[in-house]
């Protein structure tokens, strides 16, 4: 259980933390939102620092190719989720709705991908800049809605969600462009016969 594992589990264990923050307040009112945020960020910079410290130290483990990934798509799913479970029926809460749908498609699309081509090749399929794209917008989306959510309530004034509806849309199309590539690159591995 070296230190780049140590921060993969510890990404795991904060995801729920930003889960019940967002759901609810804990008598902190507004506040559980920027507290959800902060868990949020930790856990994307660990997501940063794992990575880094295991290749820089040689500590990379089969331990480590396996809950890395899954870590980055709990962390990114389970908030997406729990963003459309608290945004109600509005118009944002429907297109959130649809780019979570997408996300989580294409995470198990590239995921059963993965395992098919590691099955035939014993190839595991390293992330492309299109992979990189996808979480940094991904994220990037999350702290930028959690935050117009915050100054929303504690301002009272509808900031219009212009750089979420902005980011949403990058996410969405970064997700399905990274979701293309995969596809592209790997398609041979895929029988219909």
């Amino acid at each position: 259980m070296n230190t780049p594992n140590k921060l993969t589990l510890a990404r795991v264990i904060m995801v729920p933390f930003v889960m019940l923050f967002m759901v609810f307040d804990f008598g902190l009112g507004n506040y559980s939102i920027l507290i959800s945020l902060a868990i949020f960020i930790l856990a994307s910079l660990t997501d940063m620092l794992d990575g880094k410290i295991a290749r820089k130290y040689n500590l990379i483990t089969t331990f480590g190719k396996f809950m890395d990934p899954l870590a980055d798509k709990f962390m990114v799913i389970a908030t997406l989720v729990t963003m459309c479970a608290v945004s109600g029926n509005s118009i944002y809460g429907k297109f959130l709705l649809l780019s979570t749908a997408i996300v989580i498609f294409r995470e198990l699309a590239v995921t059963s991908l993965r395992l098919v081509v590691v099955n035939a090749d014993g190839v595991v399929i390293a992330a492309n800049f299109y992979g990189k794209a996808k979480t940094v917008t991904q994220i990037a989306f999350i702290i930028i809605a959690m935050l117009e959510t915050f100054m929303k309530n504690q301002l009272s004034i509808d900031l219009m969600r212009i750089p979420s509806y902005v980011l949403m849309a990058a996410m969405s199309f970064m997700t399905l462009m990274s979701g293309i590539s995969y596809c592209k690159s790997y398609w041979k591995y895929i029988s219909l016969k």
